[in-house]
């Protein structure tokens, strides 16, 4: 196992990413390196990179953080109480662009290493991650291509793990309390280590590398679509699923508020402007509605065909 080389990989993902975006976009991310000393609940580094007011981007940020931790957080033990309270080690790269145009969607991409070292006993590793769609106007062509990009990263690790960790994705990133899903989802998968160390930090690999070409795509298609205020409105509106979401059930939220990581640094994923309305719906038939009705539900959308 070497922790070192997961470090590696997920600094260059990062550079990858923002230099991709910065190139899109035309304006540079601004750097924060953030250092947590010895002695803390946490200690350890990170790189936030961050835009704000871009041309393309409202709002976009890509970090990277590596800790370490006196005690494992109730957010990553639920499923595996025998490490409860053990020191742990935990490295990501975790990003979340929110476009300018509404007919841009969403993205959310996320990374992750988690080590929980129980004393007198051997490490326990495993890896997280996945990306997913958020669009406020569908395009079937979009869903289609993120989703097949995501199957074809996944594919040479077994048949079972696109469909796996799609289901896994629309079930997670679910709202409750609406009864609704917050986009056309994508793929997800967490404490996962079945392949083996080496293995499984190929097929995280896989998914990391496929970010760009997933998004980067419809990205270009849609930010040449021209709008107007009423894209806009909905579009903040349509944000507020995506807050409640992450202050609600983000696993990835809770375990660094929880371990108290650097608050600017999780919390750079919130959109900079939501409206909230009281039990608003759209008018059917307009495309508001067909959101909802043809989007906003699971759709094997790797299969999907135009007619």
């Amino acid at each position: 196992m070497s922790t070192h080389s997961v470090r590696s990989y997920l600094l260059a993902l990062q550079d990858r990413i923002v230099a991709a975006l910065e190139a899109e976009d035309g304006h540079p991310f601004i750097t924060d390196e953030w250092q947590r000393e010895p002695g803390g609940k946490l200690e350890g580094m990170g790189r936030s990179r961050l835009l704000e007011e871009g041309n393309l981007l409202e709002r976009g940020g890509c970090s990277f953080s590596h800790v370490k931790g006196k005690a494992l957080p109730p957010s990553a033990t639920q499923h595996r109480a025998d490490l409860a309270g053990a020191p742990f080690e935990a490295m990501g790269v975790s990003l979340v662009f929110h476009p300018r145009n509404p007919y841009v969607p969403t993205v959310h991409m996320n990374v992750r290493m988690l080590a929980a070292l129980p004393e007198g006993r051997e490490p326990v590793t495993w890896f997280g991650g996945g990306m997913d769609l958020t669009p406020y106007y569908g395009f079937e062509a979009d869903a289609a291509h993120f989703h097949r990009t995501n199957r074809d990263a996944l594919a040479p690790f077994g048949a079972d793990k696109y469909p796996r960790f799609k289901q896994w994705c629309d079930e997670y990133f679910f709202l409750k309390h609406r009864d609704e899903p917050r986009g056309i989802g994508g793929v997800f998968f967490d404490d996962f280590a079945e392949l083996g160390f080496d293995d499984s930090f190929a097929m995280l690999r896989a998914v990391g590398d496929a970010f760009l070409p997933a998004y980067l795509p419809i990205l270009q298609r849609r930010n040449v679509l021209p709008f107007g205020e009423r894209e806009r409105d909905f579009q903040a509106y349509r944000r507020g699923r995506y807050v409640e979401f992450n202050l609600v059930f983000d696993r990835g939220t809770l375990f660094g508020l929880q371990s108290g990581g650097r608050t600017e640094s999780i919390l750079m994923s919130m959109p900079p402007i939501v409206k909230w309305r009281y039990d608003w719906k759209p008018a059917p038939g307009t495309e508001e509605a067909r959101l909802y009705t043809d989007f906003l539900r699971p759709r094997d959308w790797a299969d999907w065909v135009a007619a």
